[in-house]
C-alpha cells in the first residue's frame, strides 16, 4: 500500500503543479488585458482634458482680450496651455476672431 499511496501523490504533485501553473497564466493574462484597457481609458481622459483646457484659455482669452486666440501657440505662450507635441496633435481652426475656434486633438499615431 506504501508503494500506491506514494504514486498518487506524485499523480497528485504534479497535477497541482499544473493546475497551479494554469491558474498563474490566467491571473497574468487578466491582469495584461486590465492593464491595456486601464490605459486606453486613461489616454482618452487625457486628450480629453487637454481639449477642455485649450476650450478654457480660448474662452479667457475672449473675456480678457474681446477676440479669440489665433493659434494654439498664442494660448501656449500668454495662458500657460501645456501640451505634449510627442504625444497629440492639436488642430485648431478659428477663422473668425469673434467666433469660438473649432478645437480637435487627435493622439500621435506609433507610425508617426
Amino acid at each position: 500500500m506504501k508503494v500506491k499511496r506514494g504514486q498518487n501523490r506524485e499523480r497528485n504533485g504534479l497535477g497541482g503543479m499544473v493546475a497551479s501553473a494554469a491558474l498563474m497564466a490566467a491571473a497574468l493574462a487578466a491582469f495584461a488585458l486590465f492593464s491595456v484597457q486601464f490605459g486606453n481609458r486613461t489616454g482618452a481622459r487625457d486628450q480629453e482634458t487637454l481639449k477642455k483646457a485649450i476650450a478654457r484659455a480660448s474662452v479667457q482669452c475672449y473675456a480678457i482680450e474681446g477676440r479669440y486666440p489665433p493659434s494654439v501657440e498664442y494660448l501656449e505662450e500668454n495662458y500657460g496651455v501645456m501640451i505634449n507635441r510627442k504625444k497629440y496633435h492639436v488642430f485648431y481652426d478659428g477663422f473668425a476672431s469673434n467666433v469660438m475656434p473649432d478645437i480637435t486633438v487627435v493622439p500621435v499615431t506609433a507610425a508617426e
